[in-house]
């Protein structure tokens, strides 16, 4: 199980660093709290426009986001979540707690640790070359990111570390597999579709909108199937 080092370590420095926020959680004032939540907002955007900008091709994004929608509402990612973790929040919920639910804090924690460049490119390295360094570098801006997301938004952030060790070991699992259809071009047009979604959650941290984000999900993998489409690439 070597090649899954990289995720092992990043699911414990998730956990980590939830623990850690949410410990010193009681201690923040609420003022502060709404403070460091635009702030991670902030620099959410940052990160999702800073993506964004790595795809090469227009077409393949939008209808990446089209259909990746439809997808996602079709099913209603988004609903089957929030119904899930809502029931789970009625559980651990301390009477008269407020702030964010532990639906909210999961799935932003999810996207946030999960969609992007560094997730897809790390453990493909990982899969294929046993090269775990990325992930490791991962493994300690999470750290970080955690401990805040956690102190602000709750136990949903430490929850997501299921998440991370399932989606990220089972990329890894199938680096193998999907190698051959993970080229620049194709992991450049995820990074770009991934990035909007984050963006999306940039957004929803600032308050800006209440996007249902885990219905987007799918279109982050269509250009695994869209950049073999030649049609789309206009000379």
């Amino acid at each position: 199980m070597g090649i899954l080092l990289g995720t092992l370590v990043n699911t414990a420095t998730v956990l980590l660093g939830s623990s850690v926020g949410l410990v010193f959680k009681r201690g923040i004032p609420q003022r502060m709290t709404d403070n460091l939540m635009k702030g991670l907002g902030l620099c959410t955007l940052y990160l999702g426009v800073n993506g964004a900008f790595q795809g090469e091709n227009t077409l393949v994004m939008i209808l990446s986001m089209i259909l990746g929608t439809v997808i996602g509402e079709g099913v209603d990612i988004d609903r089957h979540v929030n119904d899930f973790f809502h029931r789970l929040e009625k559980k651990v919920s301390l009477p008269g707690q407020t702030g964010p639910g532990v639906a909210d804090g999961f799935i932003n924690a999810c996207l946030l640790f999960c969609i992007g460049s560094m997730t897809v490119v790390g453990a493909l390295n990982a899969g294929l070359q046993n090269d775990q360094t990325m992930l490791l570098t991962k493994s300690m801006l999470d750290l970080c990111s955690s401990m805040v997301f956690a102190s602000t938004m709750g136990i949903g952030v430490l929850l997501s570390a299921g998440f991370v060790l399932v989606y990220q070991g089972a990329l890894t699992l199938l680096a193998s597999l999907l190698a051959p259809v993970l080229t620049t071009s194709v992991i450049a047009e995820m990074t770009c579709v991934g990035s909007l979604i984050i963006i999306g959650t940039g957004l929803n941290l600032l308050g800006v909108t209440r996007l249902k984000l885990m219905n987007f999900l799918p279109a982050m993998f269509l250009p695994i199937l869209l950049c073999q489409l030649n049609f789309l690439y206009i000379a």
